[in-house]
């Protein structure tokens, strides 16, 4: 087994540390696919999300505001959130997958980054940043 695999996902925790989940890349989709389960719910990122946002964080020089919002919410202009929508990251839109759950970016995926040693995080109770490694 191979840790970030459906058999053995990531286990991650929110940037204050409030909620677990797990996380697991699937490549048998198309685009392939990042899966996020939180509770009952599933999310699922563009795999390219990884990359990308490593990259940009990596352009940003310091550190980057999380911002995370659901996807009917305006997220913080110049937050990963924000980058994460955009029409002006590489994608040219949204990383999330799932109509309705495409949100929550900066929620679920900078963890992943800090887990992969890609980036670092704050951990306090509201409003965190991270910046890449």
């Amino acid at each position: 087994m191979t840790l970030g695999s459906k058999d053995e996902p990531w286990i991650l925790s929110t940037a204050p540390g409030t909620s677990q989940y797990t996380m697991y890349r699937d490549a048998s989709t198309t685009p392939p696919s990042l899966v996020c389960q939180v509770g009952s719910t599933k999310l699922s990122y563009d795999a390219r999300a990884i990359e990308d946002l490593h990259a940009w964080l990596t352009e940003q020089g310091d550190w980057v505001p999380l911002g995370a919002a659901d996807e009917k919410k305006v997220p913080a202009e110049g937050s990963v959130e924000a980058w994460g929508r955009s029409e002006s990251n590489p994608l040219g839109g949204w990383y999330g997958l799932r109509n309705g759950y495409r949100g929550r970016f900066g929620i679920y995926l900078p963890p992943l980054l800090e887990a992969l040693g890609l980036a670092e995080l704050t951990h306090d109770p509201r409003n965190n940043s991270m910046r890449a490694l």
